[in-house]
Parts: structure tokens; C-alpha cells; sequence
């Protein structure tokens, strides 16, 4: 490997000094390497074309953030886990300087982790408006701040499904299954499986289960609501919605690769260490 990005929590006060050291070994060890907060993302997405590896630091969110940055390009992450659960993240941080060296010499497998498009059509008096995002965790459609349930009709491939009664509903990866989704009563999918999930959260009156969808599956979701409503695209893009807006969500050709050092087969013996903290 030739150059490398660490990708940093700014909010996290152990994480730049953690970015630094980490920077200072890779250029010891002769690779290029450049830093970039998780939070700066037109910067971090200028920086990634030509980088082998993106180390970042931090949880589950700055992969996240990260991850709409790399997007559609095929470079690698590992994250260095200084969160709680890391679901995502390979290392802790008293294994970094331990591991490193083996990443470096090609050891490790690619994970490769499903991601959902997400179309946003606004329908507003003057215009129509879209804009089409990427999710590798989950897209959430949601009441605003008045705590009154919002109308989704759902519709799958063209083909009515219900309208639900709820605060509002979730569209989840395989990756995004152990998050909101599975808080609000969805299943655990494997994270390389290529289904997604559509789980109500809190439905009044409607159907409460939740829906493993086939990857071939487009789900759209039209809004009713005398109040605003939001969409949250894996938690950190957040717009306002109006009433008729209509989100649709499908699987995206794009995805993203995880560079992995731990046994493929480490997924199970870990979930529920990590579902009790």
C-alpha cells in the first residue's frame, strides 16, 4: 500500500492524537498517508481518489460518514473503534500498532457491505425536485418534532402495500439490521446479505411487522402529514419533508469494501457480545 487516509472523530478528544500516531507509524513504514475529520466530507471526498486503504477513528457514525464519501469508489475502510458497539469498526485501539503491519502486507479479506439509493421526489406547488442519496446503514422516514403520527403509503415494485399509521418507517441493509431497525422490532440480517428490510416504528392501527425485501424490490414511500415530517439517510444527512413527498428506495449497484483481519466466520460469536455491551 502505497498511500493511505485516517479518517478522524473531531469531536472525540482521543481521536486526532490516535490519527497522528497512526499517521506517524504508516510514515515510518514509507506510506503516504493524509488526515481528514469524518466531518468535512467535500474535503475527505476530494482526498480519496488514488488512496489504497482509509483507516478511520472513531465508531460506526464516522464510517458511516465516511462511507458517503468513498462511495462509488472500491477503496477499502477499516475502523478503529473508539464508540461503544462498532459493528463496523475491525480494531480496538490497544490492537492498532499490532495489526497495522499485517494490513500492510496484504493479510486481511474484503468485506463487502450492500448499499440503498434513495430517491427524494418533493412535490411542492412550483416544482418537482429530486435527489438521489446513498445509504449503507438505513433510511428513516419520521415525524418531525410534533409528536403526532405521520401517513406513509407504501407501495413495493408498483404493487400497493399498506399505509401506515406510525412515527414513521424504516428501510434497512443487511449492515443497518442491528441499529434503529432492529430497536424498532426488525430482524438481524447476515451484514454480507444483499436483502433489505422495511420496518414501521411505533404503528398506530396498521401493520407492525417488519419485511425482508429481495434486492430486486423498489420500495416507495408517499407522505401525508399536516405537520413537517423528516428524512435521515444513516443518521447524520437530515432534510425536511411535506406532505406528497415521495421517497423511493432500491438497491444500489454501488458498495462498500471493508478490509478485514479478524476470522470470516467472527460475525456470530461477536453479535451478542456486542448486543449487551
Amino acid at each position: 500500500m502505497k498511500k493511505i487516509g485516517v479518517i478522524y472523530h473531531p469531536l472525540n478528544e482521543a481521536a486526532l492524537p490516535l490519527a497522528k500516531k497512526v499517521a506517524e507509524f504508516l510514515g515510518s513504514s514509507g506510506v503516504s498517508t493524509w488526515l481528514c475529520s469524518a466531518w468535512e466530507g467535500e474535503q475527505l471526498r476530494q482526498q480519496v481518489p488514488g488512496t489504497d486503504l482509509i483507516l478511520t477513528i472513531g465508531g460506526d457514525g464516522t464510517i458511516l460518514r465516511t462511507a458517503q464519501a468513498v462511495a462509488p469508489r472500491p477503496t477499502p475502510i477499516t475502523g478503529i473503534n473508539l464508540g461503544k458497539l462498532g459493528f463496523m469498526t475491525e480494531l480496538n485501539t490497544d490492537e492498532v500498532m499490532t495489526k497495522l503491519p499485517a494490513l500492510l502486507a496484504g493479510e486481511g479479506w474484503i468485506d463487502e457491505r450492500a448499499m440503498l439509493e434513495v430517491e427524494l421526489i418533493a412535490n411542492d406547488e412550483e416544482h418537482k425536485s429530486a435527489r438521489i442519496f446513498y445509504a449503507l446503514n438505513d433510511v428513516v422516514v419520521a415525524r418531525g418534532e410534533i409528536a403526532r403520527i405521520i401517513y406513509v403509503t407504501a407501495s413495493i415494485d408498483d404493487e400497493p402495500l399498506t399505509t401506515y399509521q406510525a412515527d414513521g418507517v424504516i428501510a434497512a441493509t443487511a449492515t443497518g439490521s442491528t441499529g434503529y431497525s432492529l430497536a424498532a422490532g426488525g430482524p438481524i440480517l447476515h451484514p454480507q446479505a444483499d436483502e433489505y428490510l422495511l420496518v414501521p416504528i411505533l404503528p398506530h392501527l396498521s401493520p407492525d411487522y417488519a419485511l425482508v425485501l429481495p434486492p430486486t424490490a423498489v420500495v416507495k414511500l408517499k407522505i401525508s402529514t399536516t405537520h413537517q415530517a423528516a428524512l435521515s439517510v444513516d443518521g447524520h444527512i437530515g432534510l425536511p419533508l411535506s406532505s406528497g413527498a415521495t421517497i423511493a428506495v432500491k438497491h444500489s449497484l454501488n458498495k462498500i469494501r471493508f478490509l478485514r483481519i479478524r476470522p470470516k466466520n467472527s460475525f456470530y460469536s461477536s453479535l451478542e457480545q456486542k448486543l449487551r455491551g
